[in-house]
């Protein structure tokens, strides 16, 4: 053991030292060819006729590179402690939905003993009814909707002073909600956004569509005047979806996700931005692989009960999709060192079929934070045991979870607002989004931070800030 440990440090020292000397190399080979070359060569590559080939050629470079799109600013709705229900109260409200087994009750109890939730999570005022699937209405769910999305509206034309009238584009994404008139009219209708907005309604794209909407936006900004502003509007409504049956695989939902939302200003002027939007990287593995497609599955029981169906393989499937999104997305922010080595060991597994373990590159080299999706402990586990983080690196996700449980697409947003709410965002940090959906889908959006936020900024953590990071037990004590 001893030596294992003493062996650590000349590790570390060597890879350093592999590091600068492959990072280096580019910058060392165009210097040792210059020298070579000489003034006189160096003289006779400056002709009139170079240099307009190159202004040229830079000219044309400018006009067709896409346009840089920055996020202004974002709010999270802000839970209020009444909508708040501890997970007492919340078996003993399952115990009175007369379809719902005495077994499939201690189910739940020991599942959300060990999910990571706290006793600050909240869920919509239908679920706070007994029996609560009789108050999952049509007409509390629109409640639930506006109610978290024009809460998370108004903080954030308040603190952007934006005028609703700036807004040329609009997208939202809800997975499971989806009425008639859709979720964007509604946002149109309240704030008389203009009549030839651009609006999009995503569904049924899972929890990684918050990063989907940030995709859509940043391409819909790209043929919209140069300083439209981009609403983008990630959510989930609870209210419709109580699940009232006994299959295990779809009692698994109702446990985790909770109540939340966000609302985010994009734009392709930097006036007053935050942060600059570097890359969006999509992942898709349902394509041939049914397993992973039906991995999230919305469907009927046995009873004729509608519940979304969580595969026991989901874990598994999630890494693979990790893994692919990690491919595409590495040679876009890793340096040249940590690309080499995954490349060698992406031939090695694929290609040669050696048997050595796929090389887990270094993300810290590339981001100073990262926010994981925060779906469930095993979630939050499974990616820190796949990209090897430290506990610091997925603290902001665990505790979003415990004080906020799944919601969904926006969690991403609430572990942003941890990170800033505990003064670790610098200018020039980035911060690496991964999220994952049904499909099966993993996606990823890469920030770079502008400015950060000032210290007493109002936000969701504002009045439990102070509590946290707090331990989280591996069974809790009811």
């Amino acid at each position: 053991m001893r030596s294992s440990v003493q062996a650590q440090p000349m590790r570390l020292k060597l890879k350093a030292v592999y590091q600068l000397i492959v990072d280096n190399f580019l910058a060392a080979s165009c210097a040792v060819v210059l020298l070579r070359l000489g003034p006189a060569e160096i003289i006779s590559w400056l002709r009139p006729a170079h240099l307009f080939s190159a202004a040229a050629a830079a000219a044309v470079y400018l006009m067709l590179r896409p346009r840089a799109v920055y996020l202004i600013d974002y709010a999270c709705f802000d839970t209020s402690p009444l909508a708040r229900v501890p997970m007492a109260s919340f078996i003993e409200h399952t115990k009175h939905t007369p379809t719902i087994s005495e077994r499939s009750v201690r189910f739940m109890s020991r599942l959300l003993a060990r999910s990571g939730l706290g006793e600050q999570t909240c869920l919509p005022e239908a679920h706070h009814c007994v029996p609560t699937h009789e108050c999952c209405t049509l007409d509390n769910a629109r409640a639930e909707f506006e109610l978290v999305v024009f809460s998370a509206i108004d903080d954030l034309l308040a603190k952007t002073g934006v005028a609703p009238d700036a807004i040329g584009v609009l997208v939202l994404n809800c997975s499971l909600f989806c009425p008639t008139p859709s979720l964007v009219d509604i946002i149109v209708n309240k704030y008389n956004l203009r009549c030839d907005i651009r609006s999009v309604n995503l569904s049924g794209m899972g929890c990684s569509a918050g990063l989907i909407s940030v995709g859509l936006a940043n391409n819909l900004l790209q043929v919209v005047p140069r300083g439209s502003h981009a609403l983008v509007v990630s959510t989930e409504t609870i209210t419709p979806n109580y699940y009232v049956g006994n299959e295990r695989a779809m009692l698994l939902p109702n446990c985790l996700f909770r109540v939340g939302g966000v609302a985010a200003l994009l734009s392709t002027s930097p006036a007053n931005a935050r942060f600059r939007l570097r890359h969006v990287v999509r992942t898709f593995t349902g394509a041939n692989d049914d397993e992973a497609y039906r991995c999230v599955f919305q469907e009927e029981d046995d009873q004729g009960n509608v519940g979304i169906n969580l595969s026991k393989n989901l874990m598994a499937i999630a890494g693979n999709s990790l893994q692919a999104n990690i491919t595409e997305i590495a040679p876009l922010v890793l340096p040249f060192s940590e690309q080499l080595l995954f490349a060698i060991s992406f031939v090695a597994c694929k290609v040669l079929r050696a048997r050595v373990k796929p090389y887990i590159p270094d993300f810290s080299m590339a981001f100073k934070h990262l926010c994981i999706h925060a779906g469930g402990r095993a979630v939050i586990d499974e990616l820190q045991t796949r990209l090897r983080l430290s506990d610091e690196q997925v603290e902001a996700s665990r505790m979003t979870l415990h004080r906020f449980g799944n919601t969904s697409s926006s969690s991403l947003w609430y572990e942003l607002a941890y990170v800033e709410a505990k003064g670790r965002m610098r200018k020039g940090h980035r911060v690496w989004m991964i999220g994952f959906g049904s499909g099966f889908k993993c996606n990823s959006v890469v920030w770079e931070c502008i400015q950060p936020a000032a210290r007493n900024t109002h936000g969701p953590w504002t009045t439990s800030i102070h509590r946290y990071p707090v331990d989280i037990p591996e069974v809790l004590s009811h």
